[in-house]
């Protein structure tokens, strides 16, 4: 196999990926791997050449479309997937202490999660905030 279509099944698979998470990261990433196919296209040899054009794309895309994708970000109507987690039900899976961290399932995904109340595990319990890959559950007070 090429190796230029090699780098274009690597971008293919990064563009996907893209369209699920809306990152816009893994969208300058594809498209560094889609430079890097034509290099390897236009000069076969050149692996390192390759590499660069694909990673000095990739840097130079994410540079100056930053402050796009802030302004994207932080326009009306867009909301992030994990701040629509705030609100859910979860289930313990994993017991939560205080100061410690456990195990909770929010729909179809399971997240490292924190209280400021021991968890038992198969409690309900409801997300009140969100980190970075951490989220801050409490007791469910409702009825099932």
């Amino acid at each position: 196999m090429e190796l230029w279509s090699i780098w274009l099944i690597i971008g293919g698979i990064l563009l996907v990926v893209e369209m699920l998470t809306f990152t816009f990261y893994l969208l300058w990433l594809g498209l560094g791997a889609v430079v890097a196919a034509a290099v390897a296209w236009i000069a076969p040899d050149a692996f390192v050449l390759q590499i660069l054009a694909g990673c000095l794309t990739a840097l130079i895309l994410t540079f100056f479309t930053k402050p796009l994708t802030r302004r994207f970000r932080t326009s009306r109507g867009f909301k992030d997937v994990i701040d629509e987690m705030i609100g859910k039900q979860g289930i313990v899976l994993e017991t939560i202490e205080p100061g410690k961290h456990g195990i909770v399932k929010v729909g179809n995904e399971t997240w490292s999660a924190s209280s400021n109340e021991q968890l038992l595990k198969d409690e309900i319990v409801i997300v009140v905030e969100r980190g970075n890959t951490i989220i801050e559950v409490q007791k469910w007070g409702g009825i099932s």
